[in-house]
């Protein structure tokens, strides 16, 4: 695909967040940049702050969960798939604070065997694994199930 395309979905992607979701705005979520099966999104610490000076673990949370959610989105377009996409189940592990802009970063790594279940049944599972660093140390890492279904 060739990167003026890719860069429309990854436009299109931001829409989809500050419109349909609106937890993103508030949290100024950004993508910075989408390249060989890998995501990162970011957003500026001070409106996901704590009462620590620190980031809020919720928003650590949510900022991994919808680095994740929006891997598998951009996937499917690549290959001019629609359907729906929700986390199904999730785990997260806070390691250190973040007292610096919150990067999130989602590898898609190997997911052929899950492409061809989708094609075959029309449902599947992507498991995925998002994190966060602080001082390049890992702080928050999230792993989650994104299921998704193909209409028929």
């Amino acid at each position: 695909m060739a990167q003026a395309d890719i860069d429309a979905i990854c436009a299109e992607l931001t829409r989809v967040w500050y419109e349909q979701i609106p937890l993103s705005a508030a949290m100024q979520v950004e993508l910075v940049s989408f390249a060989d099966d890998v995501l990162t999104v970011a957003a500026d610490l001070a409106p996901n702050i704590n009462l620590h000076g620190t980031g809020f673990a919720g928003s650590l949370y949510a900022i991994n969960a919808l680095c994740g959610w929006s891997m598998v989105h951009l996937q499917m377009e690549l290959r001019g798939l629609s359907g729906s996409i929700v986390l199904a189940d999730a785990r997260m592990h806070y390691a250190r604070p973040v007292k610096e802009r919150i990067v999130s970063v989602c590898d898609f790594g190997e997911q052929v065997q899950a492409f061809e279940r989708l094609e075959e049944s029309r449902k599947t599972r992507f498991t995925l694994t998002a994190s966060i660093a602080a001082n390049g140390e890992p702080a928050a890492t999230f792993e989650g199930d994104y299921a998704v279904l193909l209409p028929r």
